[in-house]
């Protein structure tokens, strides 16, 4: 009976870490927004399949385009998704990404989705396992 409270104390408290973790920003300032990591699919060198990551963000320091990004955050995801995608299906087996390519393509996303220029893509991690 009492390992059964231990580990309803423990599920519970696992409930309780993920939403107090969320409130803290990893960084950048307060006019910085981090996206979550994007995944797409890609050959590896062997010729099986792996997964390539990356990390984004924007910097958006004018006050009223950040409120519209912080809003249109789900739609620069599925943007961000949708571009990385593409890329990483025409990607050769085995090769480095193009962070400067993937920035570019990404910081065009960022400004058709916000209607304007003024936010600031930033890449973090690009990663193929």
């Amino acid at each position: 009976m009492r390992r059964r409270q231990i580990l309803l104390a423990l599920g519970l408290l696992a409930f309780a870490l993920p939403a107090h973790a969320e409130e803290r920003k990893k960084g950048g300032g307060d006019s910085f927004i981090q996206l979550q990591t994007l995944t797409a699919t890609v050959i590896r060198a062997d010729g099986r399949r792996g997964v390539m990551t990356v990390e984004t963000g924007i910097d958006v320091p004018d006050a009223a385009l950040h409120s519209r990004a912080d809003q249109s955050t789900p739609r620069l995801r599925a943007a961000f998704a949708q571009v990385l995608q593409i890329y990483a299906t025409g990607l050769p087996g085995g090769a480095v990404p193009n962070a400067d390519y993937l920035a570019r393509q990404l910081q065009q996303q960022t400004d058709a989705v916000l209607g304007r220029p003024g936010a600031r893509l930033l890449l973090g991690t690009i990663m193929v396992n």
